[in-house]
């Protein structure tokens, strides 16, 4: 191959990473002016329309003001990376409570793990013979391309 399609080639794969890191990021950015303007638009229903700085800078990131004034004024990147480690694990934590808790009473119990699994299990033994097999799973998705299984296709039952 000459040297000059190599270095094409390997200009476009250069690119298509560095774009996909860019699109990735806008994204994120983008949900993050989303729930800013949510925010204000809150803030200026609240007020009738207007609002004063005090205002924005509230509704602007409480939450990173609140953490600076518990660290004594100033915030490291171990604090910052800590506090928002936390708080994506407790989010997790939510997100698995809500989901497993039979009872609703914000707690999670053996027999509400239990039920959870009973319910699962159910869902995929497509033919109630009590046994799950290779063909009832299914074949993308959350349970497919699962090396275990083959990548999830019908090709051992």
């Amino acid at each position: 191959m000459r040297k000059s399609i190599k270095f094409a080639l390997a200009f476009v794969a250069l690119a298509g990473a560095v774009g996909t890191t860019a699109y990735a990021e806008n994204a994120g950015g983008d949900r993050m002016r989303e729930r800013m303007m949510m925010r204000l638009d809150k803030a200026m229903r609240d007020s009738n329309g207007t609002i004063t700085f005090d205002q924005f800078s509230n509704a602007m990131d409480s939450r990173l003001k609140k953490l600076v004034a518990e660290n004594g004024g100033k915030l490291t990147v171990a604090q910052l990376a800590d506090a928002l480690e936390k708080a994506r694990y407790e989010r997790m934590a939510r997100r698995i409570i809500e989901r497993y808790d039979s009872k609703g009473d914000g707690t999670l119990t053996a027999d509400d793990i239990t039920g959870r699994e009973k319910k699962m299990f159910t869902l995929l033994d497509k033919n109630n013979d009590g046994k799950i097999q290779k063909g009832e799973l299914p074949k993308m998705g959350r349970f497919g391309h699962h090396p275990q299984w083959g990548g999830g296709d019908d090709s051992m039952q």
